[in-house]
């Protein structure tokens, strides 16, 4: 019996332009297929052992490589590609609208509304790249107080300020300010505020990035294993993106190898617990530093560090273990068009000791399988949305 899932999302990293890519003007994305284009001589052994390259219709980069792991690809239903929907999909909701998104800046009134409630103006009102815009405005923010509001193509309202001559404290209570204002048709999925330092110009965003989520409209997985007595373990910033619904235990982490690092301890941890357990981690920065900044090479980077962390964490799984592996939607750092996410399949590769091996699962009609298959393999009540794969990976029925 499963008694404990690790679901990794690898943030940003899809496999191929779904269908309806083109109305979101997405057509011919593939985010990991283009990385591995572009990256002479980068190989994935490990991800390839699990089913990846089967996944992206490659041709192997070992001879006759051993496939441990059962491999698809997940289309989004919700009609959004933004974190929060996919995410919240894969958890069991499937959105029937999106999250409302600002390509023109916010409407006048509802900038002036939180300048009211905060008590002074603000600056930008504008779609821009976080990194841009307090190159662009970091002085003014500066010699003003005024703090940067800003957007991009996802539903974000973000809030940009200095950590020393703004402080952070007071970047978080705006930014709370915000998300109790934005509600109804004004209700974004995140606000996010966003620190910097630096002086004269020269400015670098910091860790302390605090992202504050809707909560979820209905309940989602997580909520039914905490309400079991069971576990949901949440690591990076999981437990934002569902705004501490149905976590147990939250441990933020500052980028990719600190979120690895601390998966792999919770992994190696013996619990001696017969709860069921969902350690359940997001890797943003595949995302945030190298897909939205178009930078291949360091994407590239990032892929190849993962797939050697791989087998410090498969050799930590137990006997009673599963790992899943997938992503929220795609973030192509080669697509010209825009640097937004794009719509993408995302992967779905599954491994455990008591799994099935080698095992195509298709190409599946939503995230929310993940969730419907956790929730079987976790014998708690159905979700009402997506499919479970649990008989096609597990060897007996239980």
């Amino acid at each position: 019996m499963i008694k404990r899932i690790i679901l990794i999302v690898l943030d940003g990293a899809g496999v191929g332009a779904l269908p309806d890519a083109a109305g979101y003007g997405d057509e011919g994305a593939n985010t990991i297929g283009h990385v591995l284009d572009a990256a002479d001589g980068l190989t994935l052994i490990n991800l390839e052992k699990l089913g990846l390259y089967k996944v992206l219709g490659r041709k192997n980069s070992i001879s006759d490589p051993e496939i441990t792991g059962c491999y698809g690809k997940m289309a989004t239903k919700s009609p959004a590609k933004d974190t929060t929907a996919g995410h919240w999909e894969m958890a069991g909701i499937v959105l029937e609208k999106p999250f409302p998104t600002y390509p023109d800046g916010f409407p006048k009134d509802v900038i002036e509304k939180f300048e009211n409630l905060i008590g002074t103006k603000v600056l930008g009102n504008c779609t821009a790249s976080g990194t841009e815009i307090i190159k662009k405005l970091g002085d003014q923010h500066c010699s003003s107080g005024f703090p940067i509001v800003y957007t991009s193509a996802d539903s974000v309202f973000q809030i940009a300020a200095h950590e020393q001559f703004y402080g952070l404290e007071k970047l978080y209570n705006i930014c709370e300010t915000a998300r109790d204002m934005l509600k109804g048709e004004h209700a974004v999925g995140r606000v996010i505020a966003r620190p910097f330092t630096g002086e004269g110009g020269n400015y670098a965003r910091t860790v302390n990035r605090k992202d504050y989520s809707l909560d979820p409209v209905e309940s989602t997985v997580l909520d039914n294993i905490k309400n079991s007595g069971g576990e949901v373990i949440a690591i990076g910033k999981i437990e934002d993106i569902f705004n501490g619904k149905g976590i147990t235990k939250a441990v933020h982490t500052k980028d990719n190898v600190n979120g690895t690092e601390v998966t792999a301890k919770e992994v190696e941890a013996v619990s001696g617990s017969d709860k069921k357990s969902l350690i359940f981690t997001n890797l943003v920065d595949f995302d945030m530093l190298w897909g939205h900044r178009r930078n291949v090479n360091s994407y590239a980077k990032a892929l190849k560090d993962f797939d050697n962390f791989l087998p410090r964490l498969i050799e930590a799984m137990k006997d009673d273990d599963m790992l899943m592996i997938t992503a929220d939607h795609g973030c192509d750092p080669s697509f010209t068009k825009h640097t937004d996410h794009t719509r993408e399949y995302v992967p779905l590769l599954v491994y455990g000791n008591k799994l099935k091996k080698n095992i195509d699962l298709g190409i599946r009609e939503s995230l929310s399988d993940i969730a419907r298959t956790i929730a079987d393999i976790f014998e708690l009540p159905p979700m009402k949305n997506g499919k479970s794969f649990k008989r096609q990976i597990i060897e007996n029925r239980e």
